[in-house]
């Protein structure tokens, strides 16, 4: 049997990001993905035009169905409303299932310019990180997730003091795309080379459904970066427009 998944995150109508592309990439995995939605968007690969949120009693509605049902040890986050909505879903999650393993992948900008939540507050900031077994941020949420650091790296290893980080490196420049993943005791360098026409809507979030379905399939946290890396490259590299093709490996028949 495979395992289950759950991601909580908004609703795209392209499919490029959101739960829809959460449920491609975990599918493709070989994990089964269960989704619930935070919002609604209207939007395509190329413009972002409003958002309605859904409210946080409609969410843990949607979830605590599921839980009822499906055993769910791993979850992914992605477009919440606002911090204090994050911090209570969180809150909530852990009252459901104590030992849950929690990847927030931090959507504080759409592709097109729209901004999602104000300056964060650092306390906050800080009780929500010490709950996840992983925070991804790309270069620029990092630095808005700690406006004093002097660049995304230290605005990472800052984080890193709360949770393991994930830092993403498709907006950095050079010819290596470099995710740097920072552990208590380590740094883990994940490099792939740059990819010509390889920029996606939506790479952010596979690259995070993907770890998450690697760690529900056993993996520890680098492995798991390591495969998911090599996935979302695999994505990037599927065609030249700005939607994303996913291609999953034949699964073992223990795995059907």
């Amino acid at each position: 049997m495979r395992p289950y998944a759950l991601t909580i995150a908004g609703f795209d109508p392209s499919a490029g990001a959101g739960v829809l592309a959460d449920i491609k990439a975990m599918e493709a995995s070989g994990v089964y993905g269960l989704a619930a939605c935070t919002a609604l968007t209207v939007q395509n690969d190329r413009s972002f035009e409003r958002v309605s949120w859904v409210a946080l009693a409609d969410m843990q509605d949607q979830i605590r169905v599921l839980l009822t049902r499906f055993s769910v040890g791993f979850v992914k986050i992605g477009l919440v409303e606002s911090l204090p909505v994050l911090q209570e879903l969180i809150a909530w999650l852990r009252a459901q299932s104590p030992s849950v393993q929690i990847i927030w992948d931090p959507v504080l900008k759409a592709t097109a310019g729209y901004e999602f939540h104000a300056r964060p507050d650092a306390r906050r900031l800080q009780a929500i990180c010490r709950e996840l077994a992983l925070l991804t941020p790309n270069h620029p949420e990092a630095r808005r997730l700690m406006p004093g650091a002097a660049n995304p790296e230290a605005a990472a290893e800052a984080l890193a003091t709360w949770c393991p980080v994930l830092l993403k490196g498709g907006h950095a420049e050079g010819d290596f795309a470099t995710d740097v993943l920072l552990t208590p005791g380590a740094r883990h360098v994940l490099a792939s080379p740059r990819l010509p026409h390889g920029e996606k809507h939506g790479s952010g979030c596979v690259l995070s459904a993907a770890i998450l379905a690697r760690l529900a399939l056993g993996d520890d946290l680098p492995a798991a970066c390591r495969a998911a890396k090599d996935y979302t490259t695999a994505f990037l590299g599927s065609n030249d427009t700005l939607l994303g093709y996913h291609f999953g490996k034949q699964q073992t028949a223990a795995n059907q």
